[in-house]
């Protein structure tokens, strides 16, 4: 139960799917360390009682080669992998309240606080980060409990550490606290 000092928190596993993880389509660097983190969570969350949500990209867009609908790459991985009576939402985009009921599903259980987990730092978790600021949540990300990959930008590598780094630095402060599972744990207490 949350006591009454403290809002209402749920999990929001972003796109934890087979595609991110060695040996499949986009392998992530750290997916399968900031899987496992993830699971932390969801156990923390499960012996709570707390709201869970697991967010599935699937892909709509003509051309794409990950998260192809019906495919073994698009389902949730094994490291957090959903039980029959928790909220598993779908999105098409890399912002999970955008065309989805994640908004609705939330207010409907007076959430007030989101931590926010998954796969990529740089792309879905951010943008559902920013989001879920603009729409009035209080944001915890784990930064251990999230994955990215090498970028290029203007023939620039750009290695995962420093993407992952540099994304979780934006949103440090203004949009989300940013910290470890381990500490969150701490924060959300029992």
């Amino acid at each position: 139960m949350h006591s009454s000092l403290s809002p209402k928190t749920a999990l929001i596993l972003v796109d934890i799917q087979n595609d991110y993880f060695p040996g499949e389509k986009n392998e992530l660097h750290g997916s399968l360390e900031a899987g496992s983190q993830a699971g932390r969570l969801l156990e923390h969350f499960r012996r709570l009682g707390w709201d869970i949500v697991h967010i599935q990209h699937l892909s709509a867009r003509p051309g794409a080669r990950l998260f192809l609908p019906g495919t073994p790459g698009a389902e949730i991985h094994a490291s957090v992998q959903p039980l029959e009576n928790e909220t598993i939402i779908q999105k098409h985009y890399p912002n999970s309240f955008r065309e989805t009921g994640l908004l609705e599903h939330l207010h409907a259980n007076q959430v007030k606080r989101l931590v926010i987990a998954g796969m990529m730092t740089h792309m879905c978790v951010e943008a559902t980060t920013r989001a879920a600021f603009d729409l009035g949540f209080e944001c915890l990300v784990p930064a251990d409990a999230c994955a990215t990959k090498d970028l290029n930008f203007q023939g620039q590598a750009v290695p995962a550490g420093h993407v992952h780094a540099a994304f979780l630095a934006a949103l440090q402060g203004t949009y989300a606290k940013v910290l470890t599972v381990e500490e969150i744990i701490d924060l959300l207490g029992e």
